[in-house]
């Protein structure tokens, strides 16, 4: 009963997703080839809010759910660990049309050959889990 709250919390956000058209094709589609701003907006929004919120957290203590403090460790910025990952990400994006977030929303509207990008993803990151400690991080 307690992750009532958190179900409720991701069906709303799925709702969303779905009238902002986050999770359609098209407006994927239209923003990798620079023809609309709609979910350069969208993405826009959500790091400046992002950067907002963790400050926000930050300066208050926020606890999680199992009231532990909330930890924010530092990372290795290196560059090319992010151009790397996020060309990965990039591509995956553009070829199956969906990041892993709406992916979910898209099975909630019926579009059933998601599950096959799903267990792509969960091969992925399986296949990550074995080869992790062999990568450069």
């Amino acid at each position: 009963m307690s992750y009532l709250k958190f179900l409720l919390t991701g069906i709303l956000f799925g709702i969303v997703m779905s009238k902002a058209e986050i999770v359609s094709w098209y407006r994927i589609y239209e923003m990798f080839n620079f023809q609309a701003f709609h979910m350069y907006g969208i993405i826009g929004s959500a790091v400046v809010l992002g950067i907002i919120m963790v400050q926000w957290m930050k300066r208050k203590g926020t606890k999680n759910m199992y009231g532990d403090p909330v930890k924010f460790n530092p990372k290795n910025m290196s560059i090319v660990r992010y151009l790397v990952g996020g060309t990965i990400f990039g591509l995956g994006w553009a070829l199956v049309g969906a990041c892993p977030g709406p992916m979910f929303v898209l099975i909630g509207q019926g579009y059933l050959i998601i599950l096959l990008v799903i267990l792509g993803a969960l091969l992925g990151t399986f296949a990550y889990g074995l080869l992790r400690d062999k990568l450069p991080h």
